[in-house]
């Protein structure tokens, strides 16, 4: 297998070994970020020099047998919405252009704490806000698997230059599938972790020197093997400064470990969001292949009064209003408008996102209570099953749209046009409740483009999703690179 392939934990141990030192690595992914880059745009900053000086000092320090942690020397990239010192946090917005952060996001330092060198920034949406990855700072980028079509958002950039082996470690965050939808695209794995168990201070939006932490929104890792993800979610879970004298985080051991130790729902389809029949026939053959392995999956099973539809509602609300706190004042007061002049059954996207964006506290609070109630019906459908398998989205990596306005862009579904916002229906199915979710790639569509399956789990399970995805990895295969990389 190429270097650039490895997964981290080969790559470690062949650094502890003396079989390869981090600065030759480094210089393999710059070698691979100039050959692969110009046509992905996925990397959108570097900062060679500095992650140079690293990666020596990392191998200086082995060599005087000190450790720096379990990522001691390893280069890899971070998205770009992540405050790294030096580096410019924009999130695409051209009213953070010139900002250059003064200090590390709590994730970023805890990677650079475990010894990791980071020598770049890869690319996101407008205000980390979209289902592609593009701006006008830094530009489009692209899917390996065909450059026509886009890698997802916002983490985009991070599953191209993880499928491209340009880096062999992401970091991303997730509100509305942020980390999910790209990995299922790029055919990567990765990991959206409970709700509130990885600081999300030091991320971008809202501005730059924001303390609050999103609702809905997580900080999660993207990589090539499952393996890599829980060593990754380790390094970086846990309280944060304010929270710390009070409260440690330990995670429940996973429920098993072989899949057939598992308790398995899928939730494959719905007429509230029909799947496209090339992605649904990847998932179908998935569970027929765990069912081959003799486990028992049932595929009727819901979370009591549980409704994609209904669902879908409750999470739109509750994201717009989550998201609204990034936006800048003339957006805010133009969506105060379109939300007070539209007709009170208009069910357009962009009147929707007005409205819960511009919704009373009052509103929210009862919104709130709806998903309370939902995370109950969760939480007692997850003392019967240990895992949920459903998609990540109804399609795979689409080409590149960027017209304008986001709200009227169609996707085509079955034969059927369908809104573009649609595709966060099933992301949100399990967003909204605060679920980790794991993400694997799992085959390809008949166009060999890659399709990742949803495995959620219970609150605060992250190591049961993280367990069955690893048996499912072994089952089918896990990760493969994009053709020509």
């Amino acid at each position: 297998m190429d270097i650039a392939f490895r997964p981290v934990h080969e790559l470690m141990r062949l650094m502890a070994d003396g079989e390869l030192t981090s600065e030759a690595l480094l210089e393999s992914l710059i070698e691979r970020l100039d050959r692969f880059n110009p046509d992905l745009n996925a990397v959108v900053y570097t900062d060679l020099d500095r992650a140079r000086e690293r990666a020596r000092a990392a191998d200086a320090a082995r060599a005087r047998g000190e450790t720096w942690g379990p990522l001691h020397g390893l280069p890899m990239t971070i998205k770009e919405t992540y405050e790294v010192e030096g580096m410019p946090t924009t999130a695409g917005a051209p009213e953070w252009r010139d900002h250059r952060s003064t200090m590390n996001a709590v994730v970023a330092q805890r990677l650079l704490d475990a010894g990791a060198v980071l020598f770049g920034k890869t690319n996101v949406p407008l205000y980390a806000g979209d289902l592609q990855s593009y701006n006008e700072i830094y530009g489009t980028t692209n899917n390996p698997w065909d450059t026509a079509r886009t890698p997802g958002g916002s983490s985009g950039g991070a599953a191209a230059a993880l499928a491209a082996g340009i880096t062999p470690l992401e970091y991303g965050s997730d509100i509305g599938g942020s980390i999910r939808t790209p990995s299922s695209f790029c055919g990567v794995c990765g990991h959206k972790p409970s709700y509130g168990i990885v600081p999300g201070r030091g991320h971008v939006p809202g501005p730059p020197g924001s303390l609050t932490d999103a609702d809905i929104g997580v900080m999660g890792p993207l990589a090539r093997s499952v393996d890599d993800l829980e060593t990754a979610l380790d390094i970086t879970a846990g309280p944060d400064r304010d929270d710390a004298p009070a409260w440690r985080l330990e995670l429940p051991p996973a429920r098993g470990g072989s899949l057939k130790d598992f308790r398995v729902a899928a939730w494959l389809d719905d007429a509230a969001c029909p799947v496209d029949q090339s992605v649904l026939s990847v998932l179908e053959r998935t569970v027929v292949a765990i069912e081959g392995e003799g486990v028992a999956v049932d595929r009727a099973a819901r979370p009591e009064g549980i409704e994609l539809d209904r669902s879908h509602d409750t999470f739109y609300d509750l994201l717009t209003a989550a998201m609204s706190a990034g936006l800048p004042g003339k957006v805010f007061d133009n969506m105060i408008e379109t939300a007070g002049n539209a007709d009170p059954g208009d069910r357009d996207y962009g009147v929707r996102f007005a409205r819960g964006a511009t919704q009373r506290h009052a509103q929210w609070l009862r919104t709130n209570e709806r998903r309370l109630h939902m995370r109950r019906a969760w939480a007692d459908f997850f003392e019967r099953f240990d895992v949920l398998l459903c998609p990540v989205t109804f399609v795979p990596a689409f080409e590149h749209d960027q017209s304008n306005p986001v709200y009227e862009r169609r996707l085509t579904v079955n034969g059927e046009v369908r809104p573009y916002m649609d595709v966060v229906t099933w992301v949100g199915l399990t967003g909204v409740v605060y679920l980790p979710v794991t993400v694997v790639p799992v085959g390809r569509t008949n166009e060999g483009l890659p399709v990742g399956i949803q495995i959620a789990g219970p609150y605060l399970g992250d190591r049961t999703t993280l367990q069955f995805a690893r048996g499912l990895e072994s089952l089918l295969g896990g990760f493969s690179a994009p053709p020509g990389y």
